[in-house]
């Protein structure tokens, strides 16, 4: 269970066990969605990425690894309360209700256990804004902030802010680039008002749902994106940045959806009649266009109790299918990948790198790609991203050789930046 919130000082917060410093300067810390290694290592080869290629050089950077399962929800939680999802609760888009035998997606902090970073800070005096492409994650982000903080989503900005920060007369499109990079200007006109003191701006992966890294589109959008936290810098703040997931993909050499349908396969192989099990996909969101509800982790849950007994002969059965990186028991899944144990399936499925796992056929929508190759995420395979900042690191030896996750990116840039 989370640990209460304990202000130790006016001068720092504890969240969780772990004590974050009182900004000093102004300190954004950027989620870029979707952040995988291979758009940075891309644009900085091919020198499109300017900015983030200073940091690399002379700032900071490491590999990161993300919480599973590696979607958008858990990990945004995990990087603003800096700690797994055991701890903080939120282990999915989307889950299944035992209690009410009810599919809910994930909109607002209902599940949050305990507070995040940014509340403890608010509540300390510190002016926060928290900007965010998907309105479900600023329904998250906004716990506990208080009246003179900023949050919103470009998802559903009112026509008004959009005026007063962007001199825009629309919101952009929530399937387009343009909706993360109007995260970013929004950052940038509330840092030149000298509005706040620390930020959390969080992307879309919509660009890297369906553009390679080197591809035009993608190149376009990371350059976009770089081109703004140079400018972020240049306004006088710290900026570091990471990513809630990779992005890997999970199509055949023809083109088509390399996928297994879990449930589909079940019921095949043990008989199972129709209803005994579900399957869900925690990365279903309202977003669903960018992957179909595909992606590399699903929960499955025995609803018909004469069948509970067959679940480790499903999980060995599963292990043993090409599709299949990892099938683990509830208590194994949540103690191996860190999860709340109460939240789980009966057993989880990880696919490998280049597969999806889903629960039917019937009920998947692939048609929303467009002719575009899938890419997903939420395996294993995509559990590394950058952690970068625009300054370096005071040398001690608890960042010298330090396994860095995403969620640790408050402590290094509130305490341990130079």
């Amino acid at each position: 269970m989370a640990i209460a919130a304990q202000v130790s000082s006016k001068d720092t917060i504890v969240l969780h066990g772990k004590t974050y410093k009182r900004p000093t300067r102004p300190t954004v810390v950027v989620c870029i969605d979707g952040f995988d290694p291979t758009y940075l290592e891309q644009g900085i080869a091919d020198g499109t990425l300017p900015n983030m290629a200073s940091w690399v050089q002379n700032g900071f950077h490491a590999p990161a690894k993300v919480s599973m399962p590696s979607f958008t929800n858990p990990n945004n939680v995990s990087i603003i309360t800096g700690v797994p999802t055991a701890v903080h609760g939120i282990a999915g888009n989307y889950f299944l209700d035992r209690a009410t035998g009810n599919e809910v997606m994930v909109l607002d902090d209902s599940l949050l256990r305990g507070s995040t970073i940014l509340a403890e800070l608010a509540a300390q005096g510190v002016r926060v804004a928290a900007i965010t492409a998907k309105d479900k994650l600023r329904r998250i982000i906004d716990h506990g902030l208080t009246s003179d903080c900023i949050c919103f989503s470009t998802e559903k900005a009112a026509d008004a802010e959009l005026k007063q920060w962007l001199g825009r007369t629309q919101r952009p499109d929530q399937y387009s680039g343009d909706l993360s990079l109007c995260v970013l200007d929004a950052g940038i006109k509330i840092l030149e008002a000298g509005r706040a003191d620390l930020f959390y701006l969080t992307l879309s992966d919509f660009v890297q749902h369906k553009h390679a890294p080197g591809t035009p589109e993608a190149n376009a959008f990371m350059q976009g994106v770089d081109a703004r936290l140079g400018r972020l810098v240049e306004l006088g703040a710290t900026v570091a940045a990471t990513g809630d997931h990779g992005m890997s993909d999970k199509s055949t050499a023809d083109g088509s959806p390399n996928a297994l349908f879990v449930e589909d396969a079940l019921a095949s192989k043990f008989g199972l009649s129709p209803g005994s099990i579900r399957v869900i996909c925690p990365i279903t969101d309202p977003f669903v266009k960018h992957h179909g509800a595909l992606g590399g982790f699903v929960r499955v849950h025995i609803l018909d109790e004469r069948l509970r007994s067959k679940a480790p002969a499903m999980v060995e059965y599963l292990r043993g299918l090409p599709a299949v990186e990892a099938a683990l028991l509830k208590e194994d899944a949540a103690r191996e990948l860190e999860m709340p144990v109460d939240r789980e399936g009966d057993f989880v499925v990880v696919s490998n790198k280049n597969f999806v796992v889903g629960g039917r056929a019937a009920e998947h929508d692939l048609s929303s790609l467009g002719g575009h190759r899938l890419r997903s995420h939420g395996g294993f395979s995509e559990q590394e991203v950058p952690l970068i900042m625009s300054v370096p690191v005071v040398e001690e030896d608890t960042t010298r050789d330090r396994q860095w996750r995403n969620f640790s990116i408050f402590d290094l840039i509130l305490n341990h930046r130079q």
